[in-house]
């Protein structure tokens, strides 16, 4: 950890308040094992709003394939790479984390991720299977009042606690319309036209750029709550962000 980083961290925490509380969330995963699904994230680096990458000891990533929009080409392996540190790269489903052992990280990491996923409670449950009892979950998603997705409805809980109970897959289209229909192209650095967004959800099971589903603050401390976790800590966070801290109950 170099010096340099904990000045401008210490500073960070001194000049913006509403970051001290999840510095300190960060602060205490100091040393430990985390695991961050389609990362890595600004968010969580030096100058992100949860400086976790500084404190933590070594952190994992789970990517759904060897080529994505956001990283580009990645391979399995050793080659997981944030701030100055390297962890393990897996290339899997975030919705299922075949081969990594029940009760295996400290920690789990997700910045913009679960918004792309057709079925987040089964997600979520997925990523409490892999958390030590007690283990803390840093969720990032979305604030739509400064997106894209401004003119789309929230999503209900019912609707995503449906979603689990038909065991809903990554080929969903659901909401595909709806995106068409109130997605503000003018807001989306990713798409010129709206035809050209017409053409990437058409390969959506390749690329994952649509957001499924519109989360606000409430469902989704509900939606944590059927995957067995306990909301520690809510806040939104400039310029686009619903942040959420939670732990996996038990002891």
């Amino acid at each position: 950890m170099q010096f340099t980083d904990l000045v401008t961290t210490g500073l960070s925490y001194i000049r913006q308040a509403p970051k001290r509380k999840l510095i300190g969330y960060a602060y205490g995963l100091r040393r430990l094992k985390g695991l961050e699904i389609g990362g890595p994230s600004a968010q969580f680096s030096l100058r992100g709003l949860f400086p976790v990458y500084l404190f933590a000891g070594r952190i994992d990533g789970v990517n759904f394939s060897t080529n994505t929009v956001w990283e580009g080409a990645i391979r399995e392996g050793e080659t997981y790479r944030y701030h100055d540190k390297t962890g393990y790269q897996y290339v899997k489903e975030g919705s299922d984390l075949s081969g990594i052992a029940d009760n295996s990280y400290d920690f789990l990491l997700s910045c913009h991720s679960l918004e792309h996923v057709a079925n987040p409670l089964k997600a979520l449950k997925e990523w409490n299977r892999v958390l030590k009892p007690g283990g803390i979950l840093c969720l990032i998603l979305p604030d739509k009042e400064n997106t894209f997705d401004i003119n789309r409805p929230y999503t209900s809980l019912q609707h995503l606690l449906q979603d689990f109970q038909n065991n809903t897959g990554e080929d969903d289209t659901t909401h595909f319309e709806e995106i068409i229909a109130l997605h503000d192209v003018a807001r989306d650095p990713g798409a010129t036209t709206r035809e050209e967004m017409m053409g990437y959800l058409q390969d959506n099971i390749n690329n994952r750029r649509a957001h499924h589903h519109v989360f606000g603050l409430e469902v989704i401390a509900g939606l944590l709550q059927h995957a067995s976790f306990d909301v520690q800590h809510q806040q939104k966070g400039q310029p686009f962000h619903l942040i959420t801290i939670a732990r996996k109950k038990g002891l």
